[in-house]
């Protein structure tokens, strides 16, 4: 019997920015929130499998506005998760990532020189999505361009 393979491209069409800061998650998401006058709001945490049966969850804050998809991934585990797998294994030293998704380009750029304003973050800098094993964890099911849909799938 022959075999067939399906071939998945995905399109990338969001930003990643990795942040050094030594904040909990919630401060993080409230210091984004004074800064940009957004609401990043706390959501149901990312749980990705990983390889030899490892389940690790990832804290999560979300916003969806009429010009962008702002995200922010907390790249380690929760302390009730025992291993030490980070969201993103290239680059480890990052607390924070940031997903960005946004009709115009520059925005990131902006992001970033406003995000390097706030006291307790020491380092901002986009992540390259092509140096990335792991940029399939940030597609979602409910993403869209314009923001996340606002129904709720059937049960």
């Amino acid at each position: 019997m022959k075999k067939k393979t399906l071939d998945i491209s995905y399109s990338y069409d969001f930003d990643l920015l990795g942040i050094i800061s030594p904040l909990k998650g919630y401060k993080m998401a409230w210091e984004i929130n004074n800064c940009l006058n957004t609401k990043l709001v706390k959501d149901k945490d990312l749980c990705i499998s990983f390889k030899k049966g490892i389940n690790q969850n990832f804290s999560q804050f979300s916003y969806s506005g009429e010009a962008w998809v702002l995200k922010l991934f907390r790249n380690k585990p929760l302390e009730s998760d025992q291993s030490k797998t980070t969201l993103v294994p290239e680059f480890p030293h990052y607390d924070f990532i940031l997903l960005t998704q946004s009709d115009d380009p520059t925005k990131s750029n902006r992001l970033q020189e406003v995000l390097r304003l706030i006291p307790s973050v020491e380092l901002v800098a986009f992540i390259p999505l092509g140096a990335l094993k792991a940029k399939d964890y940030f597609i979602f099911k409910h993403y869209t361009w314009k923001g996340f849909l606002t129904t709720k799938p059937k049960s």
